[in-house]
């Protein structure tokens, strides 16, 4: 299904018109009704001479609701402009098409209206007004249809214009992301809070769980509506009514984002390609304006990427920083307006961008390649920080259908331009190849460093490798990475350290002598040994590590043969007799009862032996 959004001068019969072909009045608002003219959005369904059914979203023409006005235009598919053929080309005609040629609607078409109140000769003056002012924009050559919502008469040519214009209009993408901006949020009695919006990006199913961004609040839809006509599903370019489960109508608002947990993360940065409108002021670096993007609307500082100042007219790469989040995806579009005009407005390549040098060439080519068409550019362009990415984030950063990333992934990939870690058949994180180049060094600095402060170590901790690198994922991400390393040669791992492959712990002659020294004067007496070492901290650390020597408790110390033997004359005193005290250990030794009870407390650790009352059980 498609959306049709009317643009155009306030009273220049939008509503009438709306009205005219649906039968709907779509200014749903008592005061609306009493000033004549529209406040906010108002909503209403066309069934074309096909069958085919249309959405409509009629927006309000006054300057001072222009906010509500770019509310409900950033979903739809054409724009039917409207002009009044008494007054002609007015203000908010053009700063409507002004918004519309932001947003890239690419297919319209004119409505000129009040047919009835004007001769033939004025109606041709303002229909090549129209046509002089469509030109410079992506609207040029729509077609043109006076009509009279009083008399019906060119309705049905409007009728036939609009159904020519839908068939060359390719259905939305679904992307399986589905995204519903809210436009309208109101409670009906006995179902509790509806919102609605048209739905992009993927599909919405009864009794689905769904999230709102931002704010993360968990619902589940108890009922749909297209057209107020009750559905088990709604598709990509739909306008959708969703009641909601649980939420009061306060706790949603207009801008906010229903959609499927998990995958969407509200920002509060863009890195955006901005236009600015020939008939503004020029635009400096860090001014503050007014964005708009979906439904929602927000401050916005704009950090110009490319210069001081924005000429009008002129485009650039600029990074917004926005005074609380939003929700938003790669590929969105947005205006930019100040209190009392629109200033210009572009397209969003990176939702979550990290913050830029200014004037750096290679930041530049980075924001040059996510503008890309080209799926393996795309992809390319969202690893240039050099960053791990996982998978589901860089379908995220693409915003493109999976087979499309998947495949440019393959072909880069193939390339060595890309690395991918994890499964073979499934990778889970992706590194460009210059990525991969870094991290590998950062890896490498980090041993290096541990091993030339800890000569005696075999090897650094893997949560605390993780904890240098400052990786911004869970340990199964942390693991593919390590695995590729192992696997490369690089780095060796025993357990849950890790170490350089090249690394190997040397003892000088001095070390060597003071261990056996030690190991010598605890054989002299193996089961009571000394509570005190000569030993230095990592000396012992070592000794501990190569299994020379078993650490039981604090301050105590067993020879690795005399600790075997222990272990194994307690598991055959057990087998015999069916369980053991402390005290049958301390005398089973000639030992003292600290040493035996400091080794039954850790058989106990290890699950050698079990604690039941005084004595002590086989596991």
């Amino acid at each position: 299904m498609f959306v049709i959004g009317t643009a155009g001068h306030v009273d220049h019969g939008k509503s009438a018109l709306v009205q005219a072909l649906t039968g709907i009045d779509p200014d749903r608002l008592q005061e609306e009704k009493e000033r004549g003219m529209t406040i906010d959005l108002g909503f209403a369904w066309l069934r074309l001479p096909s069958g085919r059914e249309v959405s409509i979203v009629d927006v309000p023409g006054h300057e001072r609701f222009i906010k509500n006005m770019l509310a409900g235009v950033g979903g739809i598919d054409l724009a039917l402009l409207v002009v009044a053929a008494d007054e002609g080309v007015m203000p908010q005609t053009r700063e409507h098409l002004a918004i519309l040629d932001l947003l890239e609607i690419k297919k319209g078409l004119v409505a000129i209206t009040k047919k009835d109140l004007v001769d033939d000769d004025w109606l041709e003056l303002v229909q090549a007004e129209v046509e002089e002012l469509l030109k410079p924009t992506k609207l040029a050559g729509s077609s043109t249809t006076a009509v009279s919502s009083v008399t019906g008469e060119g309705l049905p040519d409007l009728m036939s214009h609009l159904e020519g214009l839908l068939d060359a209009i390719p259905r939305r993408v679904d992307l399986g992301r589905p995204r519903l901006p809210i436009d309208r949020v109101f409670s009906v009695a006995g179902f509790g809070t509806v919102v609605t919006g048209t739905l992009i990006d993927g599909s919405l199913s009864l009794g689905e769980e769904v999230e709102v961004v931002p704010g993360g609040l968990r619902t589940r839809i108890r009922g749909l509506q297209s057209h107020k006509q009750k559905v088990s599903q709604a598709l990509p370019g739909n306008r959708v009514a969703a009641n909601l489960a649980g939420p009061a109508k306060e706790e949603l608002q207009r801008g906010q984002v229903l959609t499927t947990p998990g995958w969407l993360h509200p920002t509060q940065a863009l890195d955006v390609k901005l236009r600015l409108l020939a008939e503004t002021r020029p635009l400096a670096h860090n001014a503050t304006v007014t964005l708009f993007t979906g439904a929602d609307e927000v401050e916005a500082q704009v950090r110009l990427l490319e210069g001081d100042e924005l000429a009008p007219g002129a485009s650039t790469w600029a990074q917004l920083r926005l005074a609380r989040e939003v929700a938003a995806v790669k590929g969105d579009f947005f205006v930019m307006r100040s209190p009392n005009a629109t200033l210009g407005g572009g397209r969003i390549l990176d939702a979550y961008p990290k913050r830029h040098r200014r004037l750096h060439a290679p930041t530049l080519n980075v924001l040059a390649s996510l503008e890309e068409e080209n799926p393996q550019e795309v992809v390319m362009g969202a690893l240039a920080t050099q960053e791990p990415c996982p998978w589901d984030q860089l379908l995220l950063r693409c915003h493109l259908p999976r087979p499309d990333v998947e495949a440019a992934v393959n072909h880069l990939v193939s390339q060595g331009r890309v690395i991918a870690l994890g499964n073979a058949d499934s990778p889970s994180l992706l590194l460009s190849r210059e990525g991969w180049m870094r991290l590998k060094e950062r890896v490498t600095q980090a041993l290096q460093a541990y091993h030339t402060q800890f000569t005696l170590r075999m090897g650094m901790s893997r949560e605390e490798l993780k904890s240098r690198l400052r990786l911004p994922f869970g340990g199964a991400h942390f693991d593919a990475i390590l695995e590729r390393l192992i696997r490369d040669g690089m780095v060796a791992g025993e357990g849950k350290q890790v170490h350089l492959a090249s690394f190997q712990v040397h003892l000088t002659p001095q070390q060597v002598a003071e261990a056996a020294a030690w190991q010598r004067t605890l054989e002299e007496n193996p089961y009571s040994p000394p509570q005190t070492w000569p030993l230095d901290a990592e000396l012992l650390n070592f000794l501990l590590e190569q299994g020379q020597v078993v650490k039981v408790a604090d301050g105590v110390i067993f020879s690795a043969q005399a600790y075997k033997t222990m272990v194994q004359r307690i598991k055959e005193h057990i087998r015999e007799r069916g369980r053991i005290t402390v005290a049958e250990a301390r005398d089973l030794f000639g030992t003292s009862r600290r040493y035996a009870l400091a080794l039954m407390e850790h058989l106990d650790q290890e699950k050698i032996t079990r604690r039941i009352g005084d004595e002590r059980v086989l596991r």
